[in-house]
């Protein structure tokens, strides 16, 4: 049965608004994640919240009644609560009707099996949340394998990051690792890296793409460092015709990856 908390002081619900707190989410290692399609989604995947908390108002909501049904039988708790508190731990003046509090997951890159799609989606320093989570939703959108986080990349938990995924965190493997790891790893079997750069010749809608492609997004701010770009099978560049420089880091990977995937899927037959 779900047990009822209305007050601010409850110690679980200043346990779970911690976890807005990267420290907290790490001690805990638990990460927040609201909206009722989010969580719908990531119960789909069978990924389902330690901690459910639901609005009074959407109690008797088909998907609410759903959600609650399956976190108790997997041994989790739900609480009824009020939309107050719901602000208070998602941090939002109108916040969603749930929120939950789910055990933090990662994917280790010996796990990978790199032969599972023939895009993957590689992001080196990501700075910004929602950059993160476009890219998530892209890699869902295209199929990729997941994503791969080098080097001292923006927390994939955070809230704001969960927020811009809309649920994508939920289906696209992440993992996260440095340099180091990832190229070893990389050349221990079939994998072309692609490079974003503005410093060649190849158009992005001419190279020849191979698959498995990996396709690699560098910081926002200063892009791919020149090591790493040496280190590329191939570097790409779109055309900027107009005033600016370069695209938006999320937006230069989706471009590029519904190229690949284009490059990558057979034409449709009459």
């Amino acid at each position: 049965m779900p047990r009822l908390i209305t007050a601010y002081s409850n110690p679980l619900v200043k346990r779970i608004q911690a976890l807005r707190d990267k420290r907290h989410r790490r001690e805990e290692g638990m990460f927040l994640a609201e909206g009722l399609r989010i969580l719908t989604e990531a119960r789909e995947t069978g990924r389902l919240p330690q901690f459910l908390f639901y609005a009074q108002a959407s109690a008797q909501h088909p998907l609410v009644l759903a959600l609650t049904h399956d976190v108790e039988a997997a041994g989790g708790e739900v609480i009824e609560t009020s939309e107050a508190i719901l602000s208070k731990l998602s941090g939002k003046d109108n916040p969603q009707s749930v929120v939950g509090a789910f055990a933090v997951f990662d994917t280790d890159l010996a796990t990978l099996d790199r032969t599972r799609s023939p895009i993957w989606l590689v992001a080196e320093r990501l700075r910004d949340p929602g950059n993160l989570g476009t890219i998530l939703r892209t890699g869902d959108a295209v199929g990729a394998g997941g994503l791969i986080l080098v080097g001292d990349c923006v927390d994939p938990f955070s809230t704001e990051s969960v927020r811009a995924s809309m649920g994508a965190l939920f289906t696209m493997p992440i993992v996260r690792t440095n340099w180091e790891a990832f190229l070893p790893w990389l050349r221990s079997g079939p994998g072309q890296l692609v490079g974003l750069s503005l410093r060649t010749e190849n158009h992005y809608r001419t190279a020849p793409y191979a698959a498995p492609t990996f396709l690699l997004t560098g910081n926002e701010a200063q892009g791919l460092p020149a090591e790493m770009e040496a280190e590329c099978d191939l570097l790409v560049k779109m055309p900027m015709l107009g005033k600016a420089d370069s695209l938006n880091a999320a937006v230069a990977t989706a471009v590029m990856a519904y190229e690949v995937l284009a490059h990558h899927t057979p034409p449709a037959k009459d």
